[in-house]
């Protein structure tokens, strides 16, 4: 009896072969393409508004490791090692490097994100990023970003650089949730760290300090301060106490800053408005604060802005 003969397996089997072949012919044509091929232009894109790196900065990394390229076969242009250097900028987490067949060069960056601006006990400083690695202060760009001063020892050592403390490990985490936050990002601008190795959150809207101890139980301690700015600020005011502490358990603690009940009577006598519990009330309360915050920030901003140019102008000088 003969056998059937499996024609779909012997097709399949053509198929594959033709394939094959065509893919061969196919990358011959294109690498003899590639040697026929001149670069015509280098395109760089950085997207963002923070402008740590220029595009003449990557340009002369590229002519520091491969020369011309303008004129020159794309066949005889190294893209791996052209990546590797860019990436090797303290500025750049991320660099892509391919040609077209056009001949043009495409090299897109994206650049590391800080959070947190470090200036230790030292005058030292540098920036913390968004992974939580330091990365060195830019002449070109100075970032819009929580900046931590006072008792920090911890400094910048390499180009890429990991947190070894617990202290700036603690600074990065309360950045990060200061920042996904839009009231608190918008309420605090700096983070000093007292003799005592506390935190302290400096707030634009009044003259208080925010004893914030450390990292633990970060969202309880943050939600203690949103209450107590709920109920009690509109009662008294910004100014009258001196610190407001939630550093521990389920409480909060605060210093007067007037010294007689006299002038807490006054401050009383300024309250904003009496505080319900309901959920509307507090609702309204937030929109207050956070016009208070707006109003206090409008009214402040171009003093701020001169005092961080001017106090990068003296370290510069």
């Amino acid at each position: 009896m003969l056998k059937r003969i499996p024609w779909w397996g012997i097709l399949k089997g053509l198929i594959w072969v033709t394939c094959l072949t065509g893919t061969v012919l196919l990358m011959s044509f294109i690498e003899t393409k590639k040697e026929e091929v001149l670069c015509k232009e280098v395109r760089i894109f950085i997207p963002g508004a923070d402008n740590f790196i220029e595009r003449e900065e990557i340009d002369a990394i590229v002519e520091r490791e491969e020369g011309q390229l303008i004129g020159r076969p794309i066949q005889q242009i190294n893209i791996h090692k052209i990546e590797e250097r860019i990436q090797a900028n303290p500025y750049i987490a991320f660099a892509k490097v391919y040609l077209e067949m056009d001949g043009s060069l495409q090299i897109e960056i994206r650049q590391r994100q800080p959070v947190l601006r470090i200036i230790n006990a030292g005058g030292h400083d540098y920036y913390i990023d968004k992974e939580g690695l330091k990365m060195p202060i830019s002449p070109n760009f100075t970032a819009n970003v929580l900046v931590a001063t006072g008792q920090i020892l911890e400094g910048y050592g390499s180009r890429v650089d990991t947190l070894l403390t617990a202290l700036t490990k603690d600074l990065y985490k309360t950045a990060l949730y200061l920042k996904a936050d839009t009231l608190w990002d918008a309420q605090f601008e700096q983070i000093y760290i007292n003799q005592k190795q506390d935190m302290e959150l400096i707030p634009r809207v009044g003259n208080q300090r925010i004893i914030l101890g450390n990292a633990d139980f970060l969202e309880e301690k943050m939600d203690n301060l949103l209450a107590f700015y709920q109920q009690a600020i509109p009662l008294v005011g910004w100014d009258t106490y001196k610190t407001i502490n939630v550093k521990y358990p389920n409480q909060v603690v605060c210093e007067r800053r007037y010294a007689d009940s006299t002038a807490m009577k006054k401050a009383l006598q300024q309250r904003v408005r009496v505080v319900d519990t309901t959920a509307t009330v507090s609702s309204e309360i937030n929109t207050v604060i956070r016009q208070m915050i707006d109003d206090e920030m409008k009214n402040n901003s171009s003093e701020r802005k001169t005092e961080v140019k001017n106090q990068d102008t003296r370290k510069n000088n």
